[in-house]
């Protein structure tokens, strides 16, 4: 399994020493070369090529808010699974997330005009919330993390580890489980998650088996 090297690699980033070639490698086949998928988070501090120590055209990396399983991103790992023969799947959520700062019930109140949300946001954001005051009915869900919201890029602390650890079980379950991504057999797909510690460079591997959150 590549995620080896790619473990070895992210301790190399960490220490220091880079190992993605950044320069244009010349002429390559559209399938990713070491047949992997990442899904990661949009967050700028997140370079999943020098993290990862990926070189261009190695695989594709799919982002998001939260590098969270949605349908789209599901989308996308069907289409690279079963048209470009990626067979190894890459979560990465990280330390300090926007996604741990606020609920879908308050995102979405404050966007349509509440003054107690916009306070609270504001609060949660450090800068002022401007509201649209208008609703709409998309997106359906702004699929913020579970658990008691916290200030934006709040410290690492056991409870917002946890509350990311939650999350990544719960998108690797959505993949795991889902009829299209097959877990068996010859073209069987694996999957890993991890966290990315934003203050150190380093990941840290999330288990499958334990519990996927709760509301409180």
């Amino acid at each position: 399994m590549v995620m080896t090297q790619y473990l070895k690699n992210n301790a190399e980033y960490a220490s220091g020493r880079p190992v993605h070639k950044p320069g244009y490698p010349g002429k390559q086949p559209i399938q990713p070369s070491k047949r992997v998928a990442v899904v990661a988070c949009m967050d700028a501090r997140l370079d999943v090529e020098d993290l990862l120590g990926l070189q261009t055209g190695d695989a594709h990396i799919i982002r998001n808010a939260g590098g969270v399983v949605t349908e789209d991103a599901i989308r996308c790992l069907i289409i690279s699974h079963h048209l470009l023969n990626t067979n190894e799947i890459i979560l990465i959520h990280h330390t300090r997330c926007g996604m741990l700062a606020f609920t879908d019930d308050l995102l979405k109140a404050g966007l349509e005009g509440d003054p107690a949300a916009e306070k609270l946001l504001g609060q949660a954001t450090a800068r002022s919330f401007t509201s649209c005051k208008k609703s709409s009915s998309s997106p359906t869900a702004f699929h913020a993390f579970r658990g008691q919201i916290e200030p934006l890029d709040a410290p690492r602390d056991a409870k917002n580890t946890e509350r990311l650890q939650w999350d990544v079980r719960r998108g690797m379950s959505s993949i795991l489980n889902h009829p299209w991504l097959p877990t068996s057999g010859l073209d069987a797909v694996s999957v890993r998650g991890f966290i990315y510690d934003v203050d150190t460079g380093k990941l840290e591997e999330v288990s499958y088996s334990g519990p996927m959150g709760s509301i409180g």
